[in-house]
């Protein structure tokens, strides 16, 4: 408030400088989900600042704005991907932690936009380092880091030895699903075949 002769006055309101952007956040998630649309519609070597802006209803400024390139907005979601990360599963048993965490990690490559955009990045990771470190990194921190928390919880309760190769466990661990899912892209896993690969991965774990 200020004072004058009339007495008390509302303090005038400032005013943002000249210039300063105001993002929305909204429309920040709507870019990001077109993102995801446009690399399963068209990948990314096709997709387009133009696409991605039409596909979520606003102009290539608003993208502009935000990321100065289509590489730059696809390292962006790559990374937020790692943020978001998966749950890590604490059921008391390796088996039951590991049956868990197959069934959330299948469902999540098998979405319709991931089973498209996983094996295109993948793709242009072979050719583009940047890509290839934002995917190497995502899946360190994301899925890597919820299987060695799955690791580390069988060890505190005995079931697999301590100090066992934590490089060797995170490849049992994610090699086979992601081998049936990513690489061959089989189109559904067999009757079984989750309860079959987490008894399978825990056998091999307390054998390390």
């Amino acid at each position: 408030m200020t004072t004058n002769a009339d007495g008390p006055q509302p303090r005038p309101r400032r005013r943002a400088p000249a210039g300063a952007a105001v993002l929305r956040e909204d429309v920040t998630e709507a870019i990001r989900a077109a993102v995801f649309e446009e690399l399963a519609a068209v990948g990314y070597a096709r997709m387009s600042i133009e696409g991605i802006a039409r596909r979520a209803g606003v102009g290539k400024t608003a993208v502009y704005r935000r990321w100065r390139s289509k590489l730059h907005l696809v390292l962006d979601i790559v990374s937020a991907i790692a943020v978001q990360g998966l749950p890590a599963p604490d059921t008391g048993s390796l088996e039951s932690d590991l049956r868990l965490l197959y069934e959330v990690t299948s469902r999540a490559l098998r979405h319709p936009i991931a089973s498209q955009v996983i094996p295109d990045l993948q793709a242009e990771a072979a050719r583009n380092p940047e890509i290839a470190e934002a995917l190497r990194k995502a899946l360190r921190d994301g899925q890597d880091g919820v299987a060695l928390k799955v690791v580390a919880a069988a060890e505190r309760r005995g079931e697999v030895r301590a100090g066992l190769d934590h490089e060797l466990a995170l490849d049992l661990i994610s090699g086979p699903l992601y081998w049936r899912a990513v690489v061959i892209r089989s189109p559904k896993l067999p009757k079984g075949y989750l309860a079959a690969l987490s008894h399978a991965t825990a056998e091999a774990l307390k054998a390390l």
